[in-house]
């Protein structure tokens, strides 16, 4: 731990045995033993002496611990130095001194599926972390003001509090989570939700237990609560008294890195899949939900292979929906290379009133980013102006297929310059048929390519493997940029196309024995190199 995030790490416990031989704890503050007697909820705490196999490991970790605080503490130094005893207490005292000036942090050992030393992490959040009323007040912007508030933590001051988590319950429907912060909050009372500037009430607040639920009246200055009956309440809202509203600083949630493509087992899995899906993403904020209109695909977004693995268990174990997952498609876009002019005609004469449109464009590649532009350039009235709008609609039509592979079109400069029209057989859908001929005609003289979405990708590796996960970017077409050190660890910038980065997740895991991480998110379009279009053109 220390090699990897610093010397602050410091540990207060060490095992005693490993794996399935993990039987209990020494406590290096009170120099003891913690053994574990029985498993899961009927395990026992029985404490003792330090074993004596581990007495001079206990001994030389005690030593490397005290001698940590006393870099901080000069008490403890001056006892230190002069080889003068130092109580159990003295060391719990600087450790949790130390830990609130983020000085040190206490590291303890446990298995939390056996439960094991679950019960003593629990008694050191108590003894070193810092109780609601010493951490500095909280801070937030007066939406009506504008100017910078805070918040004491006391029940005297005006009720202000943070929705950090949704959960959907069977029996009571949507649990609202809330940290209260300062003030009291009472059971059917009214709330001000300050993001969405609405009134909420509050039928019921209930405390969560591991297994059961508790229904209380009231909620007080450091509490968490759940409450029942928050409509409109989502992850990250400041909830607070009417009168007294503050805006505390919003959640960032980042940006999913895995999308897939996911489908219904069975028709009748076909609604309860977009109820189930709703519900999910209305828990968990950094699990997104699309449909791809150009695909026909309802695409998932979330952190990784596993969190949409996790939610789709899910899914089938609380919605009893099945679905099946796949890779989704690459939303790739088409432009054009060169200038081009076409002329679009569109008559139709079957007795009685025709049709008549005839357009001539101009057309040239635009900046990337900046989709399908349009400019009437006629004088003269060549085509009288209440067409015009017609002309544009139909080459926006014609620019939702491309004529390489039928993706949209992007970034080109369309110019209207000249055209006719009929006094009796013109009309609006004449002009919008015309501008979609004159765009189709002339992106197809204009060398069209195809367009790749392009992902900004960073890589954190251990030094050991940065030459495989460097290898493995090249092979998949990476374009690899600036590489920097954080601690031992090396970070690979560089941007990718998406379509080569589907499943990296699995890849990057196997690459370095699960302990690279990556981040990624899309950037920019860029073209196709020649042989992987002929592969696109092939599969359209």
């Amino acid at each position: 731990i220390q090699e990897r995030f610093g010397d602050s790490a410091c540990a207060i416990q060490i095992p005693i045995g490993s794996e399935n031989n993990f039987a209990g704890v020494v406590d290096l503050v009170n120099m003891s033993s913690v053994l574990f007697k029985g498993e899961g909820i009927d395990l026992k705490l029985e404490n003792g002496p330090v074993p004596e196999d581990l007495k001079q490991a206990a001994e030389d970790y005690q030593h490397k611990l005290i001698e940590k605080l006393a870099e901080f503490d000069d008490a403890l130094m001056e006892k230190y130095v002069h080889n003068k005893p130092i109580s159990p207490e003295e060391i719990k005292k600087a450790v949790r001194e130390l830990t609130l000036k983020d000085c040190v942090i206490p590291v303890l050992c446990g298995a939390a599926l056996k439960n094991k030393g679950v019960q003593l992490l629990l008694n050191a959040v108590c003894d070193y972390l810092p109780s609601p009323i010493e951490v500095p007040p909280v801070e937030g912007t007066n939406p009506d003001t504008e100017s910078e508030e805070k918040r004491l933590a006391k029940d005297e001051e005006p009720f202000c509090s943070l929705a950090f988590k949704i959960m959907l319950d069977p029996f009571v429907g949507k649990l609202i989570f809330i940290r209260v912060y300062s003030g009291v909050l009472k059971a059917g009372s009214y709330i001000y939700n300050v993001n969405k500037g609405k009134k909420e009430r509050v039928s019921k607040i209930v405390r969560m237990h591991a297994n059961k639920q508790e229904i209380v009246p009231s909620a007080h200055t450091g509490d968490i609560v759940a409450c029942v009956g928050l409509k409109n309440t989502k992850t990250g809202d400041t909830l607070t008294d009417k009168d007294n509203p503050i805006l505390l600083e919003r959640m960032h949630f980042p940006e999913p890195v895995l999308f897939m493509a996911i489908e219904p087992k069975t028709k009748a899995d076909q609604d309860k899949l977009s109820t189930a899906l709703k519900k999910l993403s209305d828990e968990d904020p950094s699990f997104k939900v699309r449909y791809n209109n150009e695909t026909g695909q309802t695409i998932i977004g979330g952190m990784g292979e596993l969190h949409l693995e996790v939610l789709i268990d899910r899914m089938l174990r609380e919605f009893k929906v099945q679905a099946n997952l796949g890779r989704p498609q690459v939303a790739y876009r088409e432009t054009i290379t060169t200038f081009s002019r076409c002329v679009g005609k569109f008559v139709q004469q079957s007795g009685g009133r025709g049709q008549y449109g005839h357009v001539v464009i101009e057309m040239s590649p635009g900046e990337r980013g900046t989709g399908v532009t349009f400019k009437n350039k006629i004088t003269g009235g060549a085509i009288p102006k209440e067409y015009i709008p017609s002309v544009k609609a139909g080459i926006q039509d014609a620019a939702r297929n491309g004529v390489v592979a039928g993706y949209p079109l992007v970034d080109i400069d369309v110019k209207l310059v000249d055209g006719s029209y009929h006094e009796v057989d013109s009309s609006e859908l004449a002009f919008r048929m015309a501008g979609s001929i004159a765009l189709r005609g002339g992106a197809a003289k204009a060398k069209p390519i195809i367009l790749e979405p392009i992902m900004d990708i960073e890589v954190v590796t251990p030094l050991d493997y940065l030459g495989d996960v460097i290898a493995d970017l090249n092979s998949r077409r990476a374009n690899i940029g600036a590489m920097k050190d954080r601690g031992k660890s090396k970070i690979v910038k560089g941007f990718v196309p998406l379509s080569e980065v589907f499943g990296y997740a699995t890849a990057i895991r196997s690459l370095s024995q699960g302990r690279a991480t990556y981040t990624m998110e899309p950037s920019h379009y860029e073209e196709v190199p020649a042989g992987i279009q002929e592969k696109i053109i092939g599969k359209k």
